[in-house]
């Protein structure tokens, strides 16, 4: 599998990173109701958990934004509230101009959101899927044959591009979902746990993708938990415990010299007054 990124696989969205502002998130607050059981499990006596408190961030148009924080932190409920999946309670989300709560189709239109828990429906192929999702967005036929020529064979899926999704294994099922979420070049990218699942090779195929999407003015959001993915690949970094922003800066400011690891421990033993929660 080659590892170099073609060129002309999407169109530039911008000229590269910028001051010019495209994500801008406001004061976010969600909550969700326990169930009897739930309440048991966690051991706790009131109704709700409180996932994300005051939430308020931006990101820059041509950037690779990383959201760090442990499990429960609240990076997952932020994604899919920046990706129209859930509403905040309260707080406001706007996207290239479009506001997340009052233009849900405008946004859906620039974006792309992938976790790691997509499931595709196990009866069809990588290339019935590829080609739905292109009709479905709208890409015009030449577009789609090309673009989905160009990904097909940069992630390894030409092979298998008519075997159906469940017999295929776990890791080219993560790179089935990642070529379908790009099928109509968002300018907004979305993804939760980018290299979940995938071998080494793989994993560097997606992050130098990504680093190409980067130089092409396309903005990235990436909530992982691997130290050396941020060091590698994240220009600025927010990190999110108990659903509050914590810091949010350049990622040379908020290491200081040191590397992610390091710098989110100091920062999490800080915040918790060094127990670990």
């Amino acid at each position: 599998m080659k590892s170099n990124v073609t060129t002309d696989i999407f169109e530039p969205a911008g000229s590269g990173a910028s001051a010019e502002e495209i994500l801008t998130v406001s004061h976010l607050y969600k909550r969700f109701k326990l169930s009897r059981k739930q309440k048991q499990i966690a051991k706790k006596q009131e109704d709700y958990i409180i996932a994300v408190n005051d939430l308020s961030f931006s990101a820059y148009r041509g950037e690779i934004f990383g959201l760090l924080g442990p499990n429960g932190a609240g990076k997952t409920t932020t994604l899919r509230m920046l990706s129209t999946l859930i509403r905040p309670d309260s707080g406001d989300i706007v996207i290239d101009n479009s506001n997340v709560l009052t233009q849900s189709e405008a946004v859906r239109s620039k974006i792309s959101f992938l976790t790691s828990d997509l499931k595709l429906e196990e009866f069809f192929t990588p290339n019935y899927l590829f080609d739905f999702f292109a009709d479905l967005r709208g890409v015009d036929r030449q577009t789609r044959d090309e673009r989905k020529k160009q990904l097909f064979s940069l992630f390894g899926i030409e092979k298998f591009a008519e075997v159906k999704v469940g017999n295929l294994s776990t890791g080219m099922k993560q790179k089935a979902s990642l070529v379908i979420s790009l099928v109509h070049d968002p300018e907004f990218i979305i993804f939760d746990e980018p290299t979940n699942g995938l071998d080494v090779l793989t994993a560097k195929v997606v992050t130098d993708f990504l680093l190409h999407l980067r130089d092409t003015g396309h903005t990235i959001i990436v909530s992982t938990h691997i130290f050396s993915l941020v060091d590698k690949i994240c220009d600025r970094v927010g990190i999110i415990l108990d659903g509050h922003m914590v810091t949010c800066g350049e990622k040379s400011r908020i290491c200081g010299g040191k590397n992610m690891e390091d710098a989110f421990f100091d920062i999490y033993y800080n915040y918790t007054g060094g127990e670990q929660q």
